[in-house]
């Protein structure tokens, strides 16, 4: 799928050949501003799109992280702020009621998913949600072991707040995050009893990847967290200098009687942990390989801002290699990009998200529940037989939502679907009104100057293309098509996982 390469419709390439084919000063046509806004956040709208073209690439970069949010658009759950029963509440409980409030703590996490997606759905910084997908899944925890949702929803807020300011703040703040602290057992580490499972994720998954340092390391950063503790009350934060080991600790050839911060900027001093970051970043935003070269340009501008996020996607979006046309269409959109990408792209109408939010688990990737301190694996583990077969039946879905709910519905359709038995036809209204789901298919094709039934000629399907395909798509659309049937093909080929 990823060698296939498409050609641009004439309007589009004449504009693009008028401009460098590389370059900051090279200036942006509909399809590199998809392209762009397509790997940075969600699917766009074609609103979202206009703005951008005939920017040139510096330009938009700037304008993209620039205008990114720093908070949430959508309050979060009233009950998000509420503090964790206490120790002396919890031990009055009855079974019944200890059995209450897991199922409670369930319900939460999963208001707590239906929020963030619709988040994603409706923010107007989608790279800012990305972002915070991203930090999610590097900074990893659980719901398996953070039984409080409002933990999790707090360290959601500290990944959104950071998305694309300090790095070095985030690390030390996630690092005494309650959630984190949790997850990884820091709460138990304590001074003769040290728990080394955050020393070592921190070196391994957080700063300097695998391989760059010794199990010496990891022992004397131990040391050096503890102390780190967990009110029992009201699961926050608190330093417990009773429970600190003050020796003297050796780490990464660096000696003295360390504390945990002071562990942590000894990792962020190493040039490594600017690499490792950019590297995930690059992989995120780019392919799957990097270009060396051009990836220790991006280190060297990460490190040297003094670890700011936004100088580090600026260095990596100007970069040659996200421009090149070679690196289209080669990285698979995760459950969660795609279906909410599919809702953005296609202005489609909703109601409750959490459907989208099961969705998104049944697929692979289950907001706040990562399979393990490792995080999604991402890239192709996102494809297989099973999840391929889903992400259809999620198109299927959509056109079922579009003939059982369009307002204004073609006369051979509203025929078609009366003449289909009556359990097929209550079947696909239960689908349409699964998570209240519209798409208004005759007003999406209005732009290309069709109608659901119109037969669309070589000139509008190769628009349809673009606007829906990183690339020219693999499999055979019958010719003679309509407008509805063409444009559900190009969500069925294999190239719609793609961007």
């Amino acid at each position: 799928m990823s060698d296939s390469r498409r050609s641009r419709p004439n309007a589009q390439s004449a504009a693009h050949a008028a401009a460098p084919d590389d370059g900051a000063d090279a200036l942006l046509d509909a399809d590199d501003a998809r392209h762009l806004l397509v790997r940075t956040g969600f699917a766009p709208r074609e609103s979202e799109v206009e703005p951008y073209v005939g920017l040139t690439r510096e330009q938009a970069v700037a304008r993209l992280v620039g205008s990114a949010r720093s908070e949430e658009l959508t309050p979060l759950p009233a009950w998000s702020a509420e503090v964790p029963p206490s120790r002396a509440q919890r031990s009055a409980w009855t079974p019944e009621e200890r059995q209450q409030a897991q199922r409670q703590r369930g319900a939460r996490y999963d208001e707590l998913r239906a929020w963030w997606l619709r988040e994603m759905l409706v923010t107007p910084s989608p790279l800012t949600e990305r972002m915070t997908l991203f930090w999610h899944n590097h900074f990893t925890s659980g719901q398996d072991k953070v039984g409080e949702p409002q933990l999790m929803a707090a360290q959601n807020a500290l990944l959104r707040r950071d998305a694309l300011g300090s790095f070095a703040g985030m690390l030390h703040a996630v690092a005494k995050d309650p959630a984190m602290l949790l997850y990884l057992d820091g709460a138990s580490n304590r001074k003769g009893r040290p728990n080394e499972n955050f020393a070592r994720e921190v070196m391994e998954l957080f700063t300097l990847g695998e391989g760059q340092y010794s199990q010496r390391d990891v022992a004397e950063a131990a040391r050096a967290y503890t102390g780190w503790s967990l009110d029992p009350d009201t699961v926050a934060f608190v330093w417990r200098a009773d429970l600190h080991d003050d020796g003297e600790k050796t780490v990464l050839g660096r000696s003295g009687a360390f504390d945990g911060d002071q562990v942590l900027d000894i990792l962020l001093a190493q040039p490594q942990t600017a690499r490792y970051v950019s590297a995930r970043l690059w992989r995120e935003f780019i392919s799957a390989t990097p270009d060396e070269e051009q990836l220790a340009s991006v280190a060297d501008r990460f490190h040297s801002s003094g670890y700011e996020v936004g100088a580090a996607l600026r260095a990596l979006l100007t970069t040659p290699a996200f421009w090149d046309e070679s690196n289209r269409g080669v990285l698979v959109s995760s459950p969660v990009e795609f279906i909410v990408g599919t809702m953005r792209r296609f202005d489609v109408a909703y109601g409750d998200t959490l459907p989208f939010a099961r969705r998104s688990a049944a697929l692979g990737e289950n907001l706040f529940y990562p399979p393990n301190v490792k995080g999604w694996p991402g890239g192709a583990s996102w494809i297989n037989s099973s999840t391929l077969l889903a992400r259809k039946q999620f198109v299927e879905q959509l056109f079922r939502a579009t003939e059982a709910g369009r307002p204004h519905a073609s006369a051979a359709a509203t025929k078609i679907t009366a003449s289909m038995p009556q359990n097929v036809q209550n079947a696909m209204r239960r689908d349409a009104l699964q998570g209240g789901m519209r798409f208004d298919l005759d007003g999406w094709l209005s732009r290309f100057g069709l109608t659901a039934d119109a037969t669309p000629g070589l000139s509008a399907q190769l628009q349809m293309q673009h606007a829906v395909l990183p690339l020219a798509p693999v499999d055979a659309i019958a010719v003679g098509s309509s407008s509805s049937s063409y444009l559900q093909a190009l969500l069925m080929d294999p190239v719609y996982q793609l961007k």
